[in-house]
């Protein structure tokens, strides 16, 4: 290997930090999609130094130590299936995914807030069925009255999503750095075009 990559690997460490690894469970699916399961490059190279993964494609790029040179893993498979959690979590950035970060009432994907459809005033609980991606003007305006009262209407109405269509809609916002590496691996189980 040329000094000067050496020397680069070495003395440049910020440059290492473009390199995250794509990781699957043990079937080969990503662990998740949104946000994509990705570690950085030294998680990478330490779990399958320890044996934990599977390396399945590297990057060029080379990392070194006193006694050891190998190449950075860009995609490494976990030997141990991680069961997949039976609920998805309710959380904000899942509401908005379910919705796909879209006005439930105007359907304006703008800055994104979210509204319960029964308000809280009126003993409406903060769950999935009751609470809607809103943007600020249509949360502002319906206030704390119904849906009906507030002369609105829901595009669909809220339901708990499974983590599976959590998984499905993630598919649809790509992140912004996709090593061509990973292609295979993220989208392996979609229809093929006719």
């Amino acid at each position: 290997m040329p000094a000067t990559t050496m020397a680069n690997s070495i003395w440049e460490p910020a440059k290492l930090k473009k390199f995250p690894a794509l990781v699957l469970n043990a079937n080969f699916r990503p662990l998740s999609y949104l946000p994509l399961s990705l570690w950085p490059w030294q998680e990478a190279v330490k779990a399958a130094f320890l044996d934990r993964v599977m390396v399945i494609a590297r990057y060029d790029q080379r990392v070194h130590s006193p006694s050891v040179s190998m190449r950075i893993p860009s995609v490494v498979v976990l030997k141990d299936y991680i069961k997949p959690k039976p609920t998805a979590a309710f959380t904000r950035f899942n509401l908005f995914l379910r919705d796909g970060f879209t006005c439930q009432y105007c359907g304006d994907q703008g800055q994104m807030t979210f509204d319960h459809v029964v308000p809280r005033a009126r003993g409406g609980q903060t769950t999935w069925e009751n609470v809607v991606a809103a943007c600020g003007p249509c949360n502002l305006a319906k206030g704390s009255r119904s849906v009906a009262q507030a002369g609105m209407h829901l595009f669909k109405q809220p339901e708990q999503p499974t983590p599976a269509q959590l998984q499905n809609l993630g598919r649809k916002f790509p992140p912004n750095f996709l090593h061509e590496s990973w292609q295979d691996f993220l989208y392996w189980d979609t229809e093929l075009e006719a």
